[in-house]
């Protein structure tokens, strides 16, 4: 089943996963709905957090990384409402990208990230 996580770093040595914390485990969101995963993403930006990329994904492969890192995961049905925790932590396991030269527009990043996305697609169909 085709699914939507929310990355950081997409196609970078550099790229991670959002997870939320619940007690010590980390929790992977796996949306159903676009809509409802850049809903989400947009929530996190509101909140001065790190700006996620919505990425298709299946489902058993991201089930599959979960069991391998010692995640959990939580399916999030279409039209669920899921509300980022008010507080985020402040040290992730990555650290934005700083691959781009300070003289590159930030639409010319968003232009790299969105290339990327739609090579990997592309690359999914064969």
């Amino acid at each position: 089943m085709k699914v939507y996580v929310l990355l950081y770093n997409v196609g970078t040595d550099n790229e991670g996963i959002h997870t939320l914390q619940i007690g010590n485990k980390d929790m992977v969101l796996m949306f159903e709905s676009e809509d409802d995963a850049t809903r989400y993403a947009l929530l996190l930006e509101a909140q001065d957090f790190y700006s996620p990329t919505v990425e298709s994904l299946n489902s058993e492969e991201i089930e599959e990384f979960c069991t391998g890192a010692g995640y959990e995961w939580k399916l999030v049905t279409e039209g669920m409402l899921e509300i980022p925790p008010e507080i985020n932590v402040e040290d992730t396991d990555w650290k934005e990208s700083a691959d781009y030269p300070d003289d590159v527009s930030s639409e010319a990043q968003m232009s790299a990230f969105e290339l990327e996305r739609i090579r990997r697609q592309l690359e999914g169909l064969l």
